[in-house]
């Protein structure tokens, strides 16, 4: 018998309103201690020698979702300027390469036929912008941030991170002098830095102690920066001190104005600011105001700049309005009214059209309007898309000119795989691009999606969404099962193909996903009722749905396993305490399960602006004593708790690993068989490269397909 690594216990006491907790195992927060390394090392040690068994598995799985891959291949090119842009992937290259190839003449919006040759060596008179596996050489971690071309298609920024910790540094080359590196190198950015619309600044963001991007600001492109310097060009443009807002830049698709927003998780606020005035002063649109989020897009109606602005001041699941560009606070016009059944999500604006994206009955939905010749025109009614499937999932996708004529979407289910259409306005034709390509044996026809609905202990119902192989399953027959969930952030988990899943649907396993309440999927309320004081909602929905599942003969709880990450991370060490008996397996991925000590600790990455989730249980009694109610960790109790696998990263700046490490220590104490595996050169979403990621994904799915009892080999 392989014994689990002995977890030193090195007791720490807590004390928070008059509560103490003792806390064993805080000592491996620590990674600079070679004590915590080694004891990180052992625990991968231990959880390769316990799943070495499976290794034939997760190579048959591998091989499975390569062999079902195309891995050369090329994405639909987009036209920016005088050029398409595309990502072609070649076979046996961990990372893409960044590519742009000139387009015929000004009239050309038509993308490129990709034909087999295409998609081996690119478009005619191809230029590589940058290519990943290069950038990534030498490097055990690499993930590409920032990507800008400037306005004029002759410098190239792009930014990088090789740690996993979402710090980036900032580069720029020429696209034009045989692609010479500019000295500009700004270290310890996050994501989203840009050009202006002269191309002569770069703007971008850094983050504080607590890795929270607080602060922009404006580079000279082509220099040195210095930022802590005197000699230093970079200037502050803007800095927030309020620690529960995280900042961002970016620029109109009309590149009329730049835009700083700001936002926590119930509050947003934007400036403007001209592009042809880079060195001006933003300006606000409306004044923060408690509760009130909005977004902001700008369109030309007649000789009027108008701001589009989606917000939910007295309309919880949003309206749109139009207002002065130069007088936001001025007159509105309500273009969109709230309505308590769809929840308008955002809108796209384009010289003639705009697009708008919500979802109703739990589904996501795009309309579009023409843009009017002048205002009160009434031409600009919104028209519906419509898909024949009853679960899909379908999105604005990348959309930068400001004057094309087709709406670029992306479109898939739970059986169609990730397909592109451009919708053509004018004509109301939708035109299929590129649907994702499966290799081998792959019969769309053999699979069956299907939507269920739990009811929860308050009689709320909780849809569930499933997919299954109809000649492998049938309905009302207990087969293996692998509930999904998350249910925090407003973040909707809709139906969506993947080729990993296929390998278990293959071996007679259903997927599912529960809705629960604290995502987004029914509207705004279906957030707010799963979080803060209501957060138990979000744990009950999942029991709820398992035992419906249970009930109705879908499965078994010996055939029946749990996955969830980060949040749903919680979700998963939440309902290991509250519902042990119905799951044979439980899969916690970068999972929070450490929720109390790290919302009581304000340095702490994103600490502060987790208050809005979560509530403040540094400050509010009642709130503490909600959370440790909850916490997996400080629940962990004698029971017979199904086997759980946890899944983490060193570098992890968002969950760090020290969470998922105490708890599997602390499930260990009463007996559990509990696995921590934990990637030592990867952050918050793992392991980079693809087929790094495919065999971290093969890893994962052997386990699941062990804890449900499925057939290995799908026979």
């Amino acid at each position: 018998m392989i014994k689990p690594p002995q977890t030193a216990k090195k007791p720490t006491e807590r004390v928070q309103h008059g509560d103490v907790y003792i806390d064993d195992y805080e000592w491996l927060r620590d990674k600079d201690d070679p004590a915590v390394l080694a004891h990180l090392h052992e625990e991968n040690a231990y959880t390769n020698a316990r799943t070495d068994h499976l290794g034939l598995l997760r190579e048959q799985i591998f091989e499975e979702i390569k062999g079902r891959t195309r891995e050369t291949d090329l994405s639909v090119p987009t036209r920016e300027g005088d050029w398409w842009y595309y990502t072609r992937t070649v076979e046996g290259r961990q990372y893409g390469i960044h590519c742009r190839a000139p387009i015929a003449d000004a009239d050309d919006w038509e993308p490129p036929t990709l034909d087999e040759e295409t998609q081996r060596a690119g478009l005619p008179g191809e230029q590589i912008l940058l290519d990943d596996n290069l950038e990534a050489e030498g490097h055990d971690f690499y993930s590409l941030g920032s990507f800008d071309v400037s306005a004029d298609g002759t410098r190239l920024l792009w930014a990088v991170d090789t740690e996993g910790d979402e710090r980036y540094t900032i580069r720029i080359r020429s696209l034009i002098d045989d692609g010479i590196v500019f000295p500009d190198e700004i270290p310890d950015t996050s994501s989203g830095a840009l050009f202006d619309q002269s191309g002569e600044f770069v703007f971008y963001t850094t983050v504080d102690d607590a890795w929270r991007p607080d602060t922009v600001w404006r580079h000279p492109a082509g220099t040195a920066p210095a930022l802590d310097g005197a000699d230093s060009g970079d200037v502050t443009v803007f800095h927030e001190p309020d620690e529960r807002y995280w900042i961002g830049v970016g620029l109109t698709r009309s590149r009329r104005y730049l835009v700083i927003e700001a936002g926590s998780n119930i509050t947003s606020e934007a400036w403007l600011l001209r592009s042809d005035d880079p060195t001006g002063q933003f300006t606000v649109v409306w004044p923060r105001e408690e509760g009130v989020e909005y977004d902001i897009d700008h369109v030309v109606v007649g000789d009027s700049d108008r701001l589009l602005i989606v917000h939910n001041r007295d309309a919880v699941n949003f309206e749109l309005v139009s207002v002065a560009a130069d007088d936001p606070n001025g007159p509105r016009r309500v273009l969109l009214p709230h309505d308590p059944q769809v929840r308008l999500e955002g809108v796209d604006a384009f010289r003639d059209f705009v697009a708008i994206e919500y979802r109703r009955d739990g589904s996501t939905r795009v309309a579009v309007a023409r843009v009017p010749e002048k205002l009160g025109d009434g031409d600009d009614t919104p028209h519906e898309l419509h898909f024949d499937e009853e679960l899909f999932t379908v999105g604005v996708g990348g959309n930068p000119e400001w004057t094309q004529p087709t709406l670029r979407l992306g479109y898939g289910s739970f059986v169609t795989p990730s397909t592109v259409y451009d919708y053509d306005v004018r004509s109301g034709e939708l035109r299929l691009r590129k649907q994702q390509a499966v290799l081998g044996e792959f019969d769309p026809a053999l699979f069956e999606q299907r939507r269920e609905w739990a009811t929860a202990k308050d009689g709320t119902r909780v849809p569930i969404s499933l997919v299954y192989r109809r000649d492998l399953v049938t309905p009302g027959e207990a087969a293996p099962l692998v509930l999904y969930g998350y249910g925090s952030y407003e973040a909707s988990m809709d139906p969506s193909f993947g080729i990993p899943r296929l390998s278990l649907l293959d071996r007679g396993i259903v997927f599912a996903i529960a809705h629960v309440r604290g995502g987004g999927e029914l509207g705004r309320l279906w957030y707010e009722h799963g979080k803060k004081l209501h957060k138990k909602n979000t744990f009950t929905d999942f029991v709820d749905s398992a035992r419906h599942l249970i009930d109705t003969g879908w499965t078994t709880p010996d055939r029946l396993a749990a996955q969830g990450g980060s949040a749903g991370g919680l979700l998963m060490g939440a309902v290991a305490n509250l519902a042990p008996k119905y799951f044979s397996g439980i899969l916690a991925e970068v999972p929070f399960v450490d929720p109390l000590t790290s919302i009581l600790d304000p340095s702490l990455p994103l600490t502060v602006i987790e208050w809005d989730e979560w509530g403040d249980p540094l400050h509010d009694p009642e709130v503490y004593a909600y959370m440790k109610s909850y916490s997996p960790l400080e629940n962990v109790h004698e029971t017979h708790y199904p086997r759980i696998l946890a899944v983490t990263s060193l570098n992890d700046t968002r969950v760090l690993y020290v969470e998922p490490a105490k708890w599997v220590a602390r499930l260990r104490e009463v007996g559990a068989d509990a696995l921590l595996k934990i990637e030592m050169a990867a952050g918050h979403g793992g392991v980079s490269g693809r087929y790094s990621a495919w065999r971290e994904r093969a890893f994962a799915y052997a386990w699941l397909i062990d804890a449900v009892g499925a057939h290995p080999t799908g026979e």
